[in-house]
C-alpha cells in the first residue's frame, strides 16, 4: 500500500522482452536508473507512476522489475520507451505518517491528459477519464494519477481537473505532461467498496 506521496523520480534505461515472441502482450522486463534502487532488494514492491511491481534485482543505480501481460494491458507501461522519466514511492511504513490517501497501486484505467497549463505559481490539469470509472470520482475527493495523490478540484462529466502546486510539478514526471499524453488512473479505494457494497445490496434485496 502507498500514499501517492512520491519519494523520488526514475528514468527507464531498458525494456526488453521476457520471451521472444513478438506478441503486444508479452511481459516486459524493465530496467530504471534511479539513486532509490540502493535502498531497494529483491522481493520488494516499488510504484513505477502508479503501478505496483516487484523488484527483480537492485543496485545503486536502479533496479530491474517484471511488467505481467495483464498490467500492460491496463497501464501506461506498455507504450512507455526507454529515457521516459516515471514516479517512485516505496510501500507504506506501518509506523509512518500518511500524507497523501491509501493508494493501492492497482491502476483501474488508463486516462488522457487534455490540458496542462501555468496558473500562477501553479498549474492546471484536466485529465478526460474513462466512462466506467466516472462513478468512483468525486469532487473534492481523493485520485492517485501516475501515482500522485490529488485532490479532484471540478468534476465535468468523466474531465478531472487537478491543481499541480510547484513542488509537485518540479518533482514528479508532471513537469513532462502534454496534451494527449496517457495517465494511470486509480480511484480512492474507500469509493470502490463502497460501490460495491451497494450493488451487492441491490441485488439481493430483489
Amino acid at each position: 500500500m502507498f500514499t501517492g506521496l512520491i519519494e523520488a523520480t526514475g528514468r527507464i534505461e531498458k525494456i526488453d522482452r521476457v520471451d521472444e515472441a513478438e506478441a503486444v502482450w508479452s511481459a516486459r522486463r524493465i530496467r530504471i536508473a534511479t539513486s532509490l534502487g540502493a535502498e531497494l532488494i529483491a522481493g520488494d514492491s516499488v510504484s513505477v507512476s502508479g503501478v505496483c511491481l516487484t523488484v527483480m534485482t537492485a543496485d545503486a543505480s536502479g533496479f530491474t522489475a517484471i511488467v505481467s501481460p495483464e498490467t500492460l494491458r491496463v497501464t501506461t507501461l506498455l507504450t512507455m520507451t526507454e529515457g521516459r522519466v516515471v514516479n517512485l514511492e516505496r510501500p507504506l511504513r506501518a509506523d509512518a505518517r500518511l500524507g497523501g490517501h491509501f493508494v493501492l497501486g492497482h491502476v483501474d484505467a488508463v486516462g488522457r491528459v487534455t490540458a496542462m497549463a501555468p496558473q500562477g505559481d501553479c498549474h492546471w490539469l484536466e485529465v478526460e477519464a474513462p466512462r466506467h470509472l466516472g462513478p468512483l470520482i468525486v469532487s473534492k475527493g481523493s485520485i492517485a494519477i501516475d501515482g500522485i495523490s490529488l485532490t479532484v478540484a471540478t468534476l465535468e462529466g468523466t474531465r478531472v481537473g487537478v491543481q499541480i502546486v510547484p513542488f509537485t510539478f518540479d518533482h514528479t514526471s508532471l513537469r513532462d505532461a502534454r496534451a494527449g499524453d496517457g495517465v494511470n488512473l486509480e480511484a480512492d479505494v474507500l469509493g470502490k467498496y463502497v460501490a460495491r457494497l451497494l450493488n451487492h445490496e441491490q441485488h439481493t434485496s430483489r
